[in-house]
């Protein structure tokens, strides 16, 4: 083999090696945005007795976005954005006023605790359910009487 055959022969190597890795990288993009989905939009808070807040999913102002609330990295509850919001709607963030949430928080000991909303999204035909969290983690301090208390950190606004 002269050294022209070897030449064009790397060529062609480094050329599928190119090509296979652009086929690769696009299929697990296209698998990412398929499983974790980027369009969900939300925020919440503590209140005296409860984790509140809205959920919106971009791709469909009008659906009711299911959710899940873990506290201290623990399931508590799951439920659906379709409590009344008008500011949601005001804002421009949904079709309708309709994508509050509102669960209560269980009995916890007295101290720092931080919950967390992730809107459920079902792919592929609903054989596969994954998470994306809503907004920033809520931290949040439970007194002595059982109320909690919003623990003020940096965080982003309502509509960001």
């Amino acid at each position: 083999m002269d050294d022209r055959s070897k030449s064009a022969l790397v060529h062609i190597l480094i050329g599928k090696s190119i090509i296979e890795t652009l086929l690769v990288a696009s299929l697990a993009i296209a698998f990412f945005f398929e499983a974790f989905p980027p369009y969900f939009k939300g925020w919440g808070e503590a209140t005296p007795r409860a984790i509140e807040g809205w959920a919106v999913s971009t791709r469909n102002q009008s659906q009711r976005v299911e959710l899940q609330l873990f506290i201290d990295d623990s399931f508590v509850a799951t439920g659906f954005a379709d409590r009344f919001r008008p500011d949601v709607a005001t804002a421009g963030q949904a079709a309708d006023a309709w994508h509050g949430y509102n669960f209560g928080i269980p009995s916890l000991n007295q101290g720092n605790h931080t919950a967390r909303v992730y809107a459920v999204h079902s792919s592929s035909y609903g054989a596969r359910k994954t998470l994306q969290l809503l907004g920033d983690p809520i931290p949040f301090v439970i007194d002595a009487d059982g109320i909690s208390h919003w623990t003020p950190v940096a965080r982003r606004g309502w509509f960001q």
